[in-house]
């Protein structure tokens, strides 16, 4: 029992360590590059070891965030609409390599040979709307309805031959987002809600839409050309299953504890989604379906980050070693969330002994 004990306090000086150490990145980070507000929470072996929030959910009204603040989350939507695929998979109705026209309508021809799976790793040559400069048809005021949205992308070219490039593509997650509606008789939402949110309880999880009012929603901060704080422009592009979702860092915790086990998705789901794209050359990607697949100092990691206008979001998993973090703030600097994500995570990380 003595020795049990020992090792339990061992384990706890350890983790307050660490935390102690992630607290002070964290501060210093802030304060270097002006965020507003972050909430952070981590799971090591299936326990929530630390989770914290910094600075103010709202710099007008100096509400301070909190564990149930709720952030855009951006791309890291990304990993839900996948998920949602590899459920109607799971349920019979597609096929990954089903052709897009199959669960599309008035698909133009040069899209043909592009595939659902195509779609989800990054690789079907469909021109994202995020690099079109004139931004025609895409503003989210526009509400365009499916048909609009597939003949407005639809008229531009490929940028190369399905498979055969990789390229980050949020029109392809719109499109995937379609067909999970047209496959369900759900509208996206809807079927995000009955099928993963509500079973594992993610209450605060929802459509970041400005219209809906959410609880505790944190607004989003951008700095101008002279390097000041301004409140951000909701107005985005139509980023739907791209990138809509708002979230919290406890109803994540929720999330990655589903992805240890199988009650959202089979393991077969999961694999299909941690596999590495391979493009028609055979050369690879360190992307899979909605995911991220690569290591950080050796160690194997899955995760995603997401933006949008104000808003930075990262969700990284450590699966060999049981751990994950998560960060939202609400700051617009892009990438910020993933590079304080990955330094904390060291933290935690055993370190790599290279042999000689």
């Amino acid at each position: 029992m003595k020795c049990l004990i020992l090792v339990l306090l061992s384990f706890l000086t350890a983790a307050n360590l660490y935390a102690d150490k992630a607290d002070e990145h964290i501060r210093e980070e802030m304060k270097k590059r002006e965020i507003p507000g972050l909430a952070i929470t981590i799971v090591q072996n299936g326990r929530a070891v630390k989770t914290s929030s910094y600075g103010a959910a709202n710099l007008e009204w100096g509400n301070r965030v909190t564990k149930e603040t709720a952030f855009e989350i951006g791309s890291t939507t990304k990993q839900f609409t996948a998920s949602a695929i590899m459920l109607l998979v799971q349920d019979g109705k597609l096929s990954l390599d089903d052709k897009i026209a199959k669960h599309l309508k008035n698909t133009p021809a040069h899209w043909t040979n592009i595939t659902v799976r195509q779609l989800l790793n990054h690789t079907s040559g469909i021109k994202s709307y995020t690099g079109i400069n004139n931004g025609q048809g895409f503003e989210l005021t526009k509400r365009l309805s499916q048909e609009q949205f597939i003949e407005s992308i639809g008229a531009y070219p490929l940028e190369y031959q399905p498979g055969d490039a990789w390229k980050y593509c949020n029109s392809a997650y719109n499109l995937l987002g379609y067909i999970i509606e047209n496959l369900s008789g759900k509208t996206y939402f809807e079927f995000l809600g009955e099928r993963i949110f509500n079973p594992l309880g993610m209450t605060a999880t929802t459509n970041r839409e400005p219209s809906v009012l959410i609880p505790y929603r944190a607004s989003g901060y951008e700095k101008n050309r002279q390097g000041k704080l301004v409140n951000r422009d909701y107005d985005l592009t139509d980023i739907g299953a791209a990138g809509a979702i708002v979230s919290t860092v406890g109803d994540m915790a929720k999330w990655d504890a589903a992805l240890n086990s199988e009650k959202i998705l089979s393991a077969a789901s999961k694999s299909e989604m941690w596999t590495i794209t391979q493009l028609n050359n055979g050369t690879t990607k360190n992307y899979g379906l909605g995911w991220y697949v690569d290591t950080l100092e050796g160690h194997t990691n899955i995760g995603h980050s997401g933006s949008t206008s104000g808003f930075s979001a990262s969700f990284q998993r450590f699966p060999d070693n049981k751990l994950t973090i998560i960060v939202f703030c609400n700051s617009g600097e892009g990438g910020v969330a993933t590079a304080l994500a990955k330094k904390i995570a060291t933290f935690y990380l055993p370190e790599i002994v290279v042999k000689k």
